[in-house]
């Protein structure tokens, strides 16, 4: 039976006082990722934006969202990897309608 295929859509904010260097590693880590275990649909760097509140004492972040498909075992891999990266400060990951 044939792994069914499904749309994504993954927020993450990145600490803002890291290097641009630091950011852009990020960024192309998670590229990286999402491009080994699936496609991507869309990828936009939001950048710097103020938060809706304060997480860890930081009132910005800056902001990447990538849309993209993949089977329905990634997304859980790409919260854990997400979960323990220095840098990231939050991050969601939500099903897109087909």
């Amino acid at each position: 039976m044939a792994k069914s295929i499904e749309k994504y859509e993954c927020m993450y904010i990145i600490n803002p006082t890291l290097s641009e260097e630091d950011t852009a590693a990020i960024v192309e880590k998670f590229k990286t990722l999402v491009e080994a275990n699936g496609t991507i649909d869309e990828m936009q760097e939001i950048g710097k934006k103020k938060l809706a509140y304060e997480i860890n004492y930081l009132s910005e972040g800056y902001y990447v969202l990538i849309q993209f498909t993949s089977g329905p075992d990634f997304p859980a891999e790409l919260d854990r990897v997400l979960g323990i990266t220095d840098g990231v400060i939050r991050s969601l990951i939500t099903q897109r309608p087909a």
